[in-house]
């Protein structure tokens, strides 16, 4: 049996900003968030061709799009924009889209990020999709997909 035969459909996660958008796809197997060159944010319709694109080329099923909450869970600008790009999202690419609270993921980005030693506009570069998948690895291990077997 070929190894595509193994694999299952794949999950990418969104960090929605203005500028960049933070992107993360899980691997084949369902267990593990890896963080992606974000993309450019400042066009809805080219963002949407390139997760389009994605979609069918790396076999994404769903697309979780964070969910800009504030601290005491209500919606923002942020979040009725998030809100909409979900209805937009899964029109353009025929996946599912699934909203996800994303607080504190950016927080928690960055404080890895320098812990791996990167500073300045290397944070800055990676922390959208740091955030990304922070959130796929969290969904990842709600649904007991992202804990390896024992």
């Amino acid at each position: 049996m070929s190894r595509e035969g193994h694999s299952r459909a794949r999950v990418a996660a969104i960090d929605l900003g203005k500028v960049r958008v933070g992107l993360a796809v899980s691997d084949d197997l369902g267990l593990l968030a890896h963080p992606r060159t974000a993309l450019d944010g400042s066009s809805l319709k080219a963002l949407l061709q390139a997760l389009g694109s994605l979609a069918r080329e790396e076999r994404i099923a769903r697309f979780l799009v964070g969910l800009p909450l504030d601290m005491r869970g209500t919606e923002g600008v942020s979040a009725q924009r998030a809100v909409r790009f979900c209805q937009k999202l899964a029109d353009t690419t025929g996946c599912e889209v699934e909203l996800v609270d994303e607080r504190l993921t950016t927080v928690e980005a960055t404080r890895r990020l320098h812990e791996q030693g990167k500073k300045g506009r290397a944070v800055m570069a990676s922390v959208d999709s740091a955030s990304a998948a922070i959130v796929l690895q969290q969904w990842l291990d709600k649904r007991g997909l992202g804990r390896p077997i024992r």
